[in-house]
């Protein structure tokens, strides 16, 4: 199904907000519902960290949207890698409840922004599919707020110039235009699935993805994050 903000190409500044209360209402229930031990699981898409320090970099970087602290490095590695370790000896559910605080209070402050940190809010609807995917459930990359991560996932590629690909999707009734058409090289052009699409954009791994086409771009240089 299509929402009016899917196609169009200027930003609409509440579309990060709403795919963050989207996802808290799916996420943090569930969250809720896992056991301890299910939290120490590691994440195949995010080497090297567990379901917990996925949690607590979600939880912290939303944080610091929230407080506006944004220090020389923010969102490196190695802040980070910082983050989660201020939060080694916070319970899981203290780690739970500063997140669904951090998904229900950025949004409003990322709406005010000059739009650089929306991808703050795909960044965290993304990863909780990375968890999603770790605890074997299903549409992992999918739900309700799908239509509006591939909405924000349009903006995000055109504020950024990103190669132009025009997808053909079977979750939108209209084809989704990605990227900034520049006229140094034609448009690709993808057909396949929404889910399958934002896991070549946030290079995830593609196991168990639907069959999906993809001409005159390289999978590899789709994704948005980096290595």
């Amino acid at each position: 199904m299509t929402t009016p903000a899917d196609l169009r190409d200027v930003r609409d500044p509440e579309l990060p907000g709403r795919l963050l209360t989207l996802e808290r209402d799916e996420l943090v229930p569930l969250l809720r519902s896992r056991a301890d031990a299910d939290f120490a699981l590691p994440v195949a898409a995010c080497p090297g960290w567990t379901v917990r320090d996925v949690l607590a970099h979600c939880s912290s970087a939303l944080i610091r949207v929230v407080e506006r602290r944004f220090e020389k490095g923010v969102f490196s590695p190695e802040c980070n890698d910082r983050d989660i370790a201020e939060r080694a000896d916070w319970s899981n559910a203290r780690v739970v409840d500063e997140l669904e605080r951090g998904m229900t209070e950025a949004g409003p402050v990322i709406a005010r922004s000059d739009g650089r940190l929306d991808a703050v809010a795909l960044g965290e609807w993304v990863h909780a599919g990375d968890v999603r995917v770790t605890f074997g459930e299903p549409g992992a990359y999918a739900g309700r707020g799908l239509p509006e991560a591939l909405a924000l996932l349009g903006t995000i590629t055109r504020a950024r110039g990103h190669l132009p690909l025009h997808a053909d999707l079977d979750d939108l009734d209209e084809p989704l235009k990605l990227g900034e058409a520049s006229g140094d090289r034609p448009p690709g052009r993808y057909i396949g699935d929404g889910p399958t699409l934002l896991r070549l954009y946030a290079g995830r791994p593609l196991d168990g993805a639907a069959a999906y086409e993809l001409a005159g771009v390289e999978a590899a240089e789709l994704n948005i994050f980096g290595d």
